[in-house]
């Protein structure tokens, strides 16, 4: 069961209170190039990508968001570090969120400033502590701990409250998995702000994956998480694609197609890893949320895959193609996938009356 966390607006997008865990993802682009920016972001929304947080290092980045909300297809999130008069351009810009540590900003007044902007325009701002940034003191006293980590955003969130602003978001994420899930359950029996899921600095598109789909998948199972990133070393767009495989895998969303396909063994008589790979690449964008299975054996596969909306099994020069267990047709082996390609499009003209 989902953990009930204050509900806070990024733009039109619930975060928090029950509402569907968004996908989020950050652009590698320079900010300040507009055009590159903007093409990125249309990228990742296309993907599937809910909310896009953007870097302002500086006053010409800050001036940039003014095009990229503008032109902006999902809610923008301003990415600040140390320099409260970044924040208030990007809230002047419309930036639907903050990425920003109240305690970086320095005197209280500047703090109380942003928190005034972002009051006004009922911008909710997101406190990410990860292991790296732990408070001195508190590094120093628990050591780089789930505890310090979880000490160290509490002391942040702290900072709003005496300013009585509560639309925040929390993330307390670390490279190690146990270390984050520690965090994350820590975190939420001591607050209900909306929590932004992610193992930070996770690796390589592969290594990273597999690092995300454990943490994230150990923290959602748990009923924790309100939206989340998956962060990966390759283009932004494979984190949303990541991030939706983990929640479809759990049974939580899904946008697309979700493949299945069985492991090859010594009964199999076909290329079943290239025609399952061919499938993939043919149909991931399919716009419907359906279950497509390629299997290796005419004799189990419809039965192993009756769960399946639509699937393929083949044999040696013939197959078959199914729905829903029930054999739709046989067709040779060379025609399996172009078959399978027919089925789901009829499917999609179905759906679309």
């Amino acid at each position: 069961m989902r953990q009930y966390t204050h509900q806070v607006w990024v733009g039109p997008v619930p975060v928090g209170g029950g509402a569907p865990i968004s996908v989020q993802s950050m652009t590698n682009t320079d900010t300040r190039d507009t055009a590159a920016t903007l093409g990125q972001i249309q990228a990742l929304a296309q993907a599937g990508c809910e909310i896009v947080r953007v870097a302002v290092p500086d006053e010409r980045a800050a001036e940039a968001l003014k095009t990229l909300v503008l032109h902006s297809p999902v809610p923008l999130v301003a990415d600040i570090h140390f320099d409260h008069r970044l924040a208030l351009l990007s809230l002047e810009a419309g930036v639907h969120k903050l990425r920003l540590n109240p305690g970086n900003i320095g005197e209280v007044r500047k703090v109380q400033e942003v928190v005034r902007a972002a009051q006004e325009r009922q911008v909710p701002i997101r406190i990410g502590v990860n292991s790296g940034s732990i408070a001195r003191h508190l590094l120093d006293k628990y050591g780089r701990t789930a505890t310090a980590m979880v000490e160290s955003a509490l002391e942040q969130v702290a900072v709003l409250e005496r300013l009585n602003f509560h639309d925040i978001v929390l993330s307390v994420k670390a490279s190690d998995v146990e270390l984050t899930v520690q965090a994350y359950e820590q975190l939420s029996q001591r607050t209900s702000y909306p929590l932004h899921l992610g193992i930070t600095e996770a690796g390589t598109k592969w290594f990273g994956t597999i690092k995300s789909a454990a943490g994230l998948g150990a923290l959602l199972s748990r009923g924790l998480g309100d939206t989340l990133r998956v962060s990966l070393t390759a283009d932004p767009v494979e984190e949303v694609k990541v991030g939706w495989a983990i929640l479809s895998a759990l049974g939580l969303r899904q946008r697309g197609p979700t493949f299945i396909s069985c492991p090859t063994c010594g009964r199999t008589e076909i290329d079943l890893e290239g025609m399952a790979q061919e499938v993939e690449n043919r149909l991931s964008d399919f716009p419907l949320p359906i279950t497509i299975a390629v299997m290796g054996c005419v004799v189990n596969g419809p039965g192993e895959a009756s769960h399946a909306d639509l699937g393929i099994c083949g044999g040696k020069g013939v197959g078959l193609v199914f729905r829903r267990g029930q054999i739709v047709r046989k067709v040779r082996e060379d025609e399996l996938v172009d078959a399978l390609v027919a089925e789901a499009n009829k499917l999609l003209e179905k759906d679309r009356g």
